[in-house]
């Protein structure tokens, strides 16, 4: 029995996510589903279980860094997982997005759902990269891939950060081959991703 396996993690009722409106792919209406957050329909509960449960989400805000060249080409933050981080059925696939799920110490930092929320978020992204550049960032919508078991259990929130410079560094070792890359140049093929960011790119970029 692993340590990972004895963490408490933040889920919700999978019933829950499909009455405010049930989607297989990318949903760029994050607004409609602001109600997962209400503390009313959280719990923490241990990720073992929770790993082969569909009764139940697992919350996990996924980040983007993006950059936009003064021409108007995008760019964003990639990389290879690799063995070492979380999720085992991820290893060696290309991923653009940082982040993890939300544990009992978020839950000691907030008070309202959208405060744990925002506590893992910011965990996560203090624990994987250094942004050295201004940004600005939103939500830009919600990732459901129920086609594989890693998806069934997992609903992404994912998070865009708009850099005004391409500068981020990995502060985990496991981000390998990390750097910017062209959006397009990704999208034309040549690389296997993990599923929530072709999904997200095809979503935000086309193609």
């Amino acid at each position: 029995m692993s340590a990972k396996d004895e963490e408490m993690i933040l889920v919700v009722p999978a019933g829950l996510f499909h009455g405010l409106g049930y989607f297989q792919g990318f949903c760029g209406e994050p607004d409609r589903y602001t109600e997962l957050l209400n503390p009313a329909h959280l719990r923490f509960a241990r990720r073992g279980d929770m790993e082969n449960d569909p009764a139940f989400k697992q919350l996990i805000p996924y980040m983007l860094f993006t950059y936009t060249d003064p021409e108007g080409h995008v760019s964003v933050f990639g990389y290879v997982r690799g063995k070492g981080m979380g999720e085992s059925r991820l290893h060696n696939l290309m991923s653009v997005g940082v982040g993890g799920h939300i544990n009992e110490t978020d839950a000691a930092r907030g008070e309202t759902g959208r405060d744990i929320y925002r506590e893992g978020l910011l965990r996560e992204l203090r624990e994987e990269v250094v942004l050295g550049s201004p940004y600005t960032e939103s939500c830009v919508g919600l990732i459901n891939d129920d086609r594989n078991d890693v998806g069934k259990v997992h609903l992404g929130i994912v998070h865009r950060f708009e850099l005004e410079s391409p500068r981020v560094t990995p502060n985990e070792p496991d981000l390998v081959e990390s750097g910017f890359y062209d959006v397009h140049e990704l999208l034309a093929g040549g690389r296997r991703f993990e599923t929530w960011s072709e999904i997200t790119l095809r979503a935000l970029f086309g193609g």
